[in-house]
């Protein structure tokens, strides 16, 4: 795993989001919405709506998904899969853990379609 401290977990909003940027598989930079989700949990997105090209992070958050504030696609933070259209394509999903209050993310690997299995 190649996780890298992108935030503190205090600097992302209670059921929110905040932009992040890190390293993805080639060395370069990925747009990656850090979540809090309505319970408190903390997930990593891709923060480019796959509709759109828009940030993910200015949406809102129900629960465990995170609506584009565009058109209203939403995103399962697990995942990545949408459950409202306009969009019918996935976003990536990246692994996210904390050590102490920092957020680390590896924005190496897209985890959604393993949450799946």
């Amino acid at each position: 795993m190649s996780a890298v401290r992108v935030c503190s977990a205090a600097d992302v909003p209670e059921s929110g989001a905040l932009r992040v940027e890190a390293p993805g598989p080639r060395g370069e930079l990925v747009p990656v919405a850090v979540v809090r989700d309505e319970d408190g949990g903390l997930h990593a997105i891709s923060d480019t709506c796959s509709h759109q090209a828009v940030s993910l992070s200015e949406g809102d958050v129900e629960g465990c998904m995170i609506e584009c504030w565009l058109h209203g696609s939403a995103f399962d933070l697990r995942t990545g899969r949408p459950s409202a259209l306009p969009a019918v394509h996935p976003v990536p999903v990246y692994a996210l853990t904390l050590d102490g209050d920092d957020v680390l993310v590896d924005a190496t690997t897209d985890v959604g379609a393993r949450a799946e299995s």
